[in-house]
């Protein structure tokens, strides 16, 4: 049985990632790409669909972990009795091959240490041929896979499981190395593990120390920074939104989703997260991606993407995976990438808006796209759509999406006043007021003063609270005082926690239940800085902080019942909010000081990213 969510670690190499259970087992891993078959799939299922763990044989072990300072090595410590050891874990920076590298050292006493490796490639389905090439080597392949395992252990075949009983004494080191390689291909060279281990703990220490952060919460957000790093898909700069599949919102639910793709809604913050930080590269990396991903006719564009780009990310079900604690069915692609939502046509107008803010000059080379965009949705804003949640019932005219089409013609018009680029300023100016005018008229509720969900549903969104933020609204308009107001009454969980809607009241297509949507919580904390509620903003940040788990990852949401984290896992969009939200509090912004004219986001991008996006 899979551990709980949040007794697993990341590890990664900016291309896959693989996580690590506090047991020391590995229980989940996609190679070559975030998104390839999972040849461990254990958190899914059981044992026997792949794992690779290594832990001491004795049963009164006290294990305790941690990340080396600023880098994503996981040391784990395992304590006995009798003795002690240390083990870390970690992908190198991608060279010809990729590799996980594990090092069992002792320091105290001996311990008595078990390696056991189960490779089931094609999530957990398939069995591979095993090879022994030399007396410490081994290759499995089966199909275009293939994986060496190299040991100075004596590793035999036990059940179909390649096995491992060592003793670390105190002093001594323990290596193994995994290493991915096409079959096609000779086999991948061999490595040096310690001269990987300098080398990851350098890459991480110089990427993380290039952060420019600072004030209270410093730590956790270069702990959030550098998870978004690791979940950055180095050849593109796409950033996947989880490295998981299936981890149900609800235990034992359906609400179980394929996160391992690049998503439009999370681009602003990210990039806007990656300037604030000083990490120019990959805020330039990340609007090449989107830029290019996005490309063609507006009609055709996605809500989400696959991590080179791809636009065909088909759904289909591993039927023969029983699902982390019973949660089926486990989904491989999504099929929310064929759903219309008009609110990701506002997420990439202000992606661009925030690189010309940031810059203080336009890029006349993805205006063309942007011209196109607002063409679109000129057309088209007047439509139902699934909305910003990706239901799956009926199209519904959301009121965050119409805001998002207000937020499509507002930045095309800035963009002409701004920054002096060609556009029809006059029809747009008076498309933005029709907008909002609208939004006012059907996306309020008369009686009791606030914003509802849809225009033919008076329940309350947590997106709602993101008017303010980009603009739409001051955030001293009494409607959205009001509406923050409401989602405190309605919305929040007894432990302080924010749904996105009250699944019990809300069509989605879905049984009802779920977890609460971290992020959710976090816009609620930048509402409270916008209004100049800084002590409930500083109050709920800190309660938020208080559910990562112990090495400072979130997951998407966070089951308050049971006490424990749900959803995939770790979560980005959760992170980028962390970051948001902790910028805000420390820069301590008050409406009125926040920006000269309301463009949107609180956080103010840094001029010297100029030459950079």
């Amino acid at each position: 049985m899979a551990a709980r969510i949040e007794d697993y670690a990341l590890i990664g190499d900016c291309e896959t990632a693989a996580l690590v259970a506090i047991d020391g087992s590995i229980d989940w891993l996609c190679w070559p790409r975030f998104d390839s078959d999972a040849c461990f799939a254990a958190l899914l299922g059981e044992e026997s669909h792949g794992r690779w763990k290594i832990a001491p044989v004795a049963e009164d072990v006290r294990i305790s972990r941690r990340y080396l300072p600023d880098t994503l090595v996981l040391e784990t410590l395992f304590e006995a009795p009798e003795g002690a050891v240390r083990m870390l874990d970690f992908m190198p920076p991608r060279g010809k091959a990729s590799d996980v590298v594990r090092l069992v050292t002792g320091l105290r006493g001996e311990l008595a240490m078990r390696m056991e490796l189960i490779l089931r490639f094609g999530y957990g389905a398939t069995v591979p041929w095993v090879t022994r090439l030399h007396g410490d080597e081994l290759r499995a392949i089966a199909g275009p896979d293939m994986v060496v395992l190299r040991t100075g252990a004596d590793i035999r075949g036990e059940d179909m499981t390649t096995v491992a009983d060592f003793t670390i004494r105190e002093g001594a080191t323990m290596p193994f190395v995994l290493t991915y390689g096409p079959s096609n291909e000779p086999i991948p060279d061999e490595i040096d593990p310690q001269q990987a281990l300098e080398d990851t703990k350098t890459f991480w220490t110089e990427w993380s120390g290039a952060a420019k952060v600072g004030g209270p919460y410093e730590a956790a957000v270069k702990r959030s920074l550098l998870t978004l790093k690791a979940l950055t898909y180095a050849p593109t700069g796409g950033l996947i939104a989880a490295p998981t599949t299936s981890l149900p919102e609800q235990f034992g639910g359906q609400r179980n989703w394929d996160y391992r793709y690049c998503w439009i809604r999370d681009a602003t913050l990210t990039l806007l997260s990656f300037i604030n930080a000083g990490h120019l590269e990959e805020a330039r990396a990340w609007a090449d991606w989107l830029h290019r991903a996005a490309a063609g006719d507006p009609k055709d564009m996605r809500i989400m993407y696959g991590i080179g780009g791809e636009r065909r990310l088909l759904e289909w079900q591993a039927d023969w995976l029983p699902g982390y604690e019973g949660s089926r069915p486990v989904r491989v692609g999504n099929a929310a990438h064929e759903q219309f939502q008009l609110d990701v046509y506002g997420e990439l107008m202000d992606v661009f808006h925030q690189g010309r803010k940031a810059t203080g000059r336009t890029n006349r080379e993805r205006w063309p796209l942007q011209l196109a965009v607002v063409g679109h949705v000129s057309e088209v804003w007047d439509q139902p759509d699934e909305g910003i949640w990706e239901v799956r019932a009926r199209r519904r005219h959301f009121t965050y999406s119409k805001v998002m089409a207000w937020v499509v013609m507002d930045r095309a018009v800035r963009c002409v006043e701004d920054y002096g680029n060609e556009g029809l300023l006059d029809e747009w100016r008076a498309l933005r007021e029709r907008i909002k005018a609208d939004v006012m008229s059907k996306g309020v509720d008369p009686e009791r003063g606030v914003f509802k969900r849809a225009y033919d549903d008076p329940n309350l969104d947590a997106s709602l609270l993101l008017l303010a933020e980009v603009g739409f609204v001051a955030p001293d308009d009494p409607v959205f005082v009001a509406t923050v107001q409401a989602i405190e009454r309605e919305l929040m969980t007894p432990e302080g926690l924010v749904m996105r809607y009250d699944t019990t009241k809300v069509e989605d297509g879905l049984p009802p239940g779920e977890g609460a949507f971290l992020p959710c919580s976090f816009w609620l904390v930048n509402a409270y800085v916008l209004l100049g509620r800084i002590d409930d903003a500083t109050a709920l940040f800190e309660r938020l902080l208080g559910l990562r788990n112990d090495l400072g990852l979130m997951s998407e949401e966070y089951d308050a019942k049971q006490g424990r984290m749900s959803g995939n896992f770790p979560q980005a969009f959760s992170h980028v909010a962390l970051v948001a939200a902790a910028m805000n509090l420390t820069h301590r912004l008050k409406p009125s000081a926040q920006r000269a004219d309301p463009d949107g986001h609180a956080l103010a991008a840094p001029a010297e990213a100029a030459e950079k996006i």
